[in-house]
């Protein structure tokens, strides 16, 4: 299997940080690719252990494929929706990375919750005994499910998968076939143990608090921020929030919104802990694109900022990954403005290209009447300070040699929007 190329006018239109429905196509079409061919060195792996996987996770293995097979041919866009999800992702990286033996056997078990979350959301019938070794199911994108004794019956009825515990001692949860979230409720099914996903308000994007693997191992920042559980990743606020910064984007730049709709699939609350220099931490994982990691914003504009900054990188790591935009390891270190610690090439451009599409948004903010007094005075101080620094950024770029042909013609987009931005900005003075 190889990556679908990506042509120079794609990558054209993506270096200036708007939004465009036909770039982001492409790079939803080159991740579904990548992961996709993630599955397969998975299934290939387990081909050449042969006898050296354990029997009963090899069997439960064969059994979750076969039930994924079955449902790509009866639904392919249901499988699909679930391997894209940005913790199938970080499943399979975990997967891959883990050494033979009881680690990788750990991480298989996930596959049960992938087969089964794309069966539902498919409609298909679902029979059998599941085994859960740690006593929790989760289903990627939909929900998780904690069982205490380990196994758990499956049937399906009416549109309806019944999931019941064989020892009596817990009544069964029941989910709906061909189900997805709905906005702020956990409708998609109910019944002991069972807890759901909630969307955010007016968008498809979750706010996944469950999911095991959404948060890298040794945690996320400086201060390995681990992930906020329920009840305290505080999904009102958070939806409270939500709602702020879809009222702001729409006043400044409402195509921001949809592309944000389209590129994320998930935002990942963090536990709170130190903020650098005052703002709420967020990132994005390299193995799980499409799902913002953050801590809790403090209003509206944090959140619109953060949306923007996460989505960018998003887009730059699925380009990088179908079109390399450097040659790895040079190791060369750059100076930043908005880090204190050296960059390679590849973290230099990663944060030009989301503090570009900042500048951008702070330069809308000033044209904006309805956009909020204290944001717009807020994005205005931003604008110079971090235009300023995107040009440094864009000028070492410029004189690296560690850039391919794509890099090179990337930057000079990149920089041609940069241009622009400050040419808007002096005829305004």
């Amino acid at each position: 299997m190889t990556l679908a190329p990506v042509s120079s006018e794609i990558a054209r239109v993506l270096a200036s940080t708007r939004p465009v429905p036909t770039g982001n196509a492409a790079l939803r079409a080159g991740l579904h690719a990548r992961r996709l061919l993630f599955l397969k060195s998975l299934l290939v792996r387990l081909e050449r252990l042969g006898g050296g996987l354990d029997p009963a996770a090899r069997r439960r293995f064969e059994r979750d494929w076969a039930l994924l097979e079955s449902t790509e041919r009866a639904d392919p866009s249901a499988v699909r929706d679930v391997l894209d999800y940005p913790m199938t992702g970080a499943w399979l990286a975990e997967a891959l990375a883990s050494p033979d033996g009881p680690a990788l056997e750990r991480h298989l078990a996930h596959f049960g919750g992938v087969a089964l979350a794309a069966a539902i959301r498919a409609g298909r019938p679902v029979v059998g005994t599941w085994t859960l070794p740690t006593g929790v199911l989760a289903l990627p994108g939909l929900g998780t499910l904690h069982r205490s004794s380990g196994e758990l019956r499956l049937t399906s009825r009416a549109g309806t998968v019944r999931m019941a515990d064989p020892t009596g001692h817990q009544g069964p949860a029941l989910l709906r076939t061909a189900a997805r979230p709905e906005e702020g409720t956990t409708r998609i099914g109910g019944g002991p143990g069972w807890s759901a996903l909630r969307t955010l308000p007016g968008s498809g994007v979750v706010l996944d608090d469950l999911d095991p693997y959404r948060v890298p191992p040794h945690g996320v920042g400086p201060a390995a921020l681990p992930a906020a559980g329920r009840p305290e990743s505080g999904w009102r606020l958070w939806a409270r929030r939500w709602n702020e910064a879809h009222a702001l984007l729409a006043a400044v730049d409402p195509g921001r919104i949809a592309e944000i709709g389209t590129v994320l699939r998930a935002v990942v609350p963090l536990a709170p802990g130190r903020r650098v220099g005052g703002a709420p931490l967020s990132a994005t994982a390299r193995a799980a694109p499409g799902a913002v990691l953050a801590q809790l914003p403090g209003d509206g504009g944090e959140l619109a900022e953060s949306l923007v900054h996460e989505t960018q990188h998003t887009k730059l790591a699925a380009l990088h990954d179908l079109a390399p935009l450097c040659v790895p390891g040079a190791g060369t270190l750059h100076r930043v403005g908005w880090r204190p610690d050296p960059r390679p090439v590849m973290g230099v451009l990663q944060g030009a290209y989301a503090h570009l599409a900042l500048v951008d948004l702070w330069w809308r903010a000033g044209d904006g009447a309805s956009v909020p007094a204290g944001w717009r005075r807020r994005a205005g101080l931003r604008l110079e300070i971090y235009r300023d620094q995107v040009g440094e950024a864009l000028s070492a770029l410029g004189e690296s040699d560690e850039l391919t042909m794509v890099g090179r013609e990337f930057v000079r987009g990149m920089g041609r929007h940069h241009a622009n931005l400050g040419r808007a900005a002096r005829s305004l003075r």
